[in-house]
């Protein structure tokens, strides 16, 4: 899955290039409110170009659920973009997506020249990955190129079905990205390699836990997961955030850790308060405590300070750190200390430092670490089956080199 080929492996002069983009854009009246996604594809779209293709981009927005809804057209996509590559994006406006308007817009293009198809969701087939959509979207197309990762989790027409309907299919730079930084994590890590894993919940993230402790040195474990592992410990946790179910697991865990001879590193202190804050970002009165020490009446909501301590020095020994899940409630500023030390601690590391997507993502972000990283996944759910170790269709289905 690591050894695909790309767009600097074909020759698209004169061709038809289909474009599967990750447009899935936040919308406020009409209005792109975060245009991360829109800056992120336009390298591979420029080199497309460049080359002298005939660029036609396809993505989905929202979940229309195969009904055309105007508040989820890509027109303000197709506008935003012409803007930002300064040249025409041509809008084909098709309730069917591969319609009368989009047949005649690629018909009518020349070389460079850039077309933009309608939410490819607007078709029902498109996540059930139903044949005649996947003919229709090979219909336009010479090359398929896949540049949408947070996507490459699912088999849809847009990214698997066209795929093996046409010769060339090969990944854009950002999958290319994504397969190099996340890929040659888990598979070939310089070391100490260092996985953080925080979030709310041990089920989320079951495969991951297992396959990491194979592949890392030490795993981290933070946020409202660490406090099922905590119990399985024999700790009181008091109202904590706990996975009764998965208990055992914890157990199997910490088990598997030690005959394989990995650290798993768990809370030493803890973040207390009586309640969760309401609303999240709302003052509150906390106190600290040891994780063997928490009041039957009380919950914890982050990682304390020698936790804290604890983890930020293990990252900063590292030359690998991959990091899924925030430390604690991050969106509220007395909870947010623990995912903030961590960000530090991989913002001054010497290592390839990866963050997994989704609210680790954002909390590096809204912390202000982003640029800090070596690389910042752009899909949650494919960059967790990433490191699940599992096949992904959308990359899976790309032409080998």
């Amino acid at each position: 899955m690591l050894n695909k080929k790309s767009v600097d492996d074909i020759n698209v002069k004169g061709k038809r290039v289909l474009v599967r983009c990750d447009f899935n854009v936040p919308l406020k009246d009409g209005q792109i409110t975060d245009e991360n996604r829109l800056v992120a594809a336009l390298p591979t779209i420029k080199k497309l170009i460049g080359d002298g293709g005939k660029i036609i981009l396809c993505s989905h927005l929202g979940k229309p659920k195969g009904e055309p809804k105007p508040e989820l057209s890509l027109a303000p996509v197709a506008k935003r973009l012409s803007e930002l590559l300064d040249t025409e994006v041509k809008f084909a406006a098709d309730p069917e997506v591969v319609g009368p308007n989009a047949r005649a817009a690629v018909e009518a293009m020349n070389d460079g020249d850039v077309v933009l198809l309608e939410n490819t969701r607007y078709r029902i087939e498109e996540t059930k990955n139903g044949e005649a959509f996947s003919k229709d979207l090979a219909s336009l197309c010479d090359v398929f190129v896949n540049d949408a990762f947070g996507t490459a989790h699912r088999a849809h027409c847009s990214n698997v079905g066209v795929s093996a309907l046409v010769d060339t299919a090969v990944v854009g730079y950002l999958m290319q990205k994504e397969i190099d930084f996340l890929g040659n994590a888990v598979e070939n890590p310089e070391r100490p390699f260092v996985a953080i894993l925080g979030g709310a919940k041990v089920a989320d993230k079951l495969n991951v836990i297992n396959n990491l402790l194979e592949k890392c040195d030490t795993l981290i474990i933070g946020g409202g997961m660490a406090y099922t592992f905590l119990k399985a410990k024999g700790y009181e946790i008091g109202t904590s955030l706990v996975d009764d179910e998965k208990i055992d697991y914890c157990k199997e865990m910490m088990e598997k850790a030690a005959k394989l001879g990995k650290n798993l590193l768990l809370p030493i202190d803890t973040t207390i308060a009586s309640q969760f804050p309401n609303p999240i970002d709302a003052p509150v009165d906390v106190q600290i405590v040891s994780s063997d020490a928490i009041p039957a009446d009380m919950q914890g909501l982050d990682i304390g300070t020698k936790t804290a301590e604890l983890f930020s020095e293990t990252v900063r020994s590292a030359k690998t750190v991959v990091w899924n899940g925030p430390m604690g409630v991050f969106e509220n500023p007395t909870l947010a200390k623990g995912t903030l030390a961590v960000a530090q601690a991989m913002a001054d590391a010497e290592a390839t430092t990866i963050i997994g997507g989704g609210d680790s993502a954002a909390a590096v972000n809204q912390l202000g670490f982003g640029d800090k990283m070596s690389h910042i996944s752009t899909g949650g759910g494919a960059s967790l089956e990433f490191l699940e170790g599992k096949e992904l269709p959308g990359v899976a289905a790309a032409n080998n080199k």
